[in-house]
């Protein structure tokens, strides 16, 4: 149960993470030519709009990490109390 726990925080703290530090990026769909642009810069929570879709991977990415990092840290703790 610990596993399973620690995997949802870190899924929901890479998630949060992620969304906080995705990159400034404007998109621009002409027909079927999509253009996106981004920044160095971090959109952080004023961003407004819907994200495009390489700020959902990077947010994805973060998640995914977070994830695992969750999981790996219910193993160790899994561990340590038997």
């Amino acid at each position: 149960m610990l596993k399973v726990t620690l995997l949802v925080v870190g899924l929901v703290a890479g998630g949060l993470v992620g969304y906080l530090t995705r990159p400034q990026a404007a998109e621009i769909n002409l027909g079927p030519l999509k253009v996106e642009v981004q920044s160095d810069r971090p959109a952080g929570a004023s961003g407004g709009g819907s994200l495009t879709s390489g700020q959902w991977q990077h947010v994805g990415a973060f998640a995914l990490g977070g994830a695992v990092l969750g999981l790996l840290a219910g193993f160790v703790a899994d561990r340590r109390r038997v």
